[in-house]
């Protein structure tokens, strides 16, 4: 992958990080909303971005089949990062994690969001909004209106397997080989009995599916609290994931269809497909006190969950969210090269 294309992601982390500067270590983050945590979830957190902080994994808002949607209502601001609380199914340690990352009634807690940015913060999410009231919605909703459900899936089926090498090669740098073997075995499986991915047998199979990212493995490195940031379309990230985004377009295979037309076409068609799993969730962010504030909240707390998540043994690991933010491979970027 030329240098070129990423160059300015490079460089607008670059920028995020020399503003940001080194706070005092004194200076602790402030949460703009008020949550009670449990009293095992309860620790001290780092204000430095490369700090320690403890996981709090909560209902996370990019996930359509989460409880929370089921039904969505006005929560008061200090309560809107959390989803509705369901009961638990078992005492089993796989399905506490579950519980806890879709809204069970474990112990979890929340964990104050490091957003020193927050009123350039929320300027970019009124005008992400904007765009998404304006276009994404209108064009998620006529796809589910139009596309069987049937067709729909084998779309999100193409694109999650097509995002493997970008998870295998994370999966590398953090030292989980065997994860790396299980998502290669899926990837095969899927790409041949699948019809290039269309079709899900690794699942059948029992085969986990894993998603990984670069911003995942800094994380996993140690880089765990940092600032939030949402950036112009992309949406949620932190300085870290913006780093994630330089260090993952290389891998993305899409990325290397030099032909503008198709490529651009299968990147809109992925946008369209990830905001159609997002519909689920806007009766909640619609009726929420401080939009803005749920959105950022959940979402920490689910990316917190996501590396914590990855620092456990394998037999340990709870499940993996299997959707993410807007990837960096589905963003139409023009061959610049040319």
């Amino acid at each position: 992958m030329n240098v070129v294309r990423t160059f300015p992601l490079i460089v607008l982390a670059t920028a995020l990080t020399a503003c940001a500067g080194k706070p005092a270590r004194s200076d602790a983050p402030v949460a703009s909303t008020v949550v009670a945590p449990s009293p095992a979830a309860e620790a001290p957190a780092a204000t430095a971005d490369t700090g320690v902080v403890d996981a709090a994994p909560v209902a996370p808002v990019a996930n359509p089949a989460a409880p929370a949607t089921s039904s969505p209502t006005a929560a008061p601001q200090g309560a809107e990062a959390t989803a509705p609380k369901t009961a638990a199914s078992t005492a089993a340690a796989g399905d506490d994690d579950f519980d806890a990352l879709y809204g069970g009634t474990g112990n979890t807690g929340s964990a104050a969001a490091y957003d020193p940015w927050e009123p350039f913060n929320r300027k970019v999410h009124k005008f992400n909004n904007a765009v998404d009231r304006g276009v994404a919605r209108p064009l998620a909703t006529a796809y589910t209106h139009v596309v069987p459900r049937f067709a729909r899936t084998g779309v999100s089926n193409f694109f999650s397997n097509l995002r493997a090498p970008v998870t295998i090669t994370n999966q590398l740098l953090q030292g989980r080989g065997a994860d790396a073997w299980d998502s290669l075995g899926r990837f095969l499986m899927n790409s041949t009995l699948g019809i290039g991915g269309l079709f899900d047998p690794a699942s059948k199979a029992m085969v986990p599916r894993r998603n990984e990212d670069f911003g995942q493995t800094l994380g996993a490195w140690g880089w765990r609290r940092s600032r939030y940031v949402e950036l112009p379309f992309f949406g949620p990230r932190t300085v870290r994931d913006v780093f994630g985004l330089a260090g993952d377009i290389p891998l993305s295979p899409m990325r290397r269809i030099e032909e503008d037309k198709i490529r651009i076409g299968l990147q809109g068609l992925q946008l369209v497909d990830t905001r159609a799993q997002l519909l689920a969730i806007d009766d909640l962010r619609d009726t929420a006190v401080d939009e803005y504030a749920l959105v950022r909240d959940a979402w920490m707390q689910r990316r917190n969950y996501q590396i914590e998540n990855d620092l456990r043994s394998k037999r340990d690991r709870g499940h993996d969210d299997a959707n993410s933010p807007i990837p960096v491979d589905a963003m139409p970027m023009p061959q610049w090269t040319h």
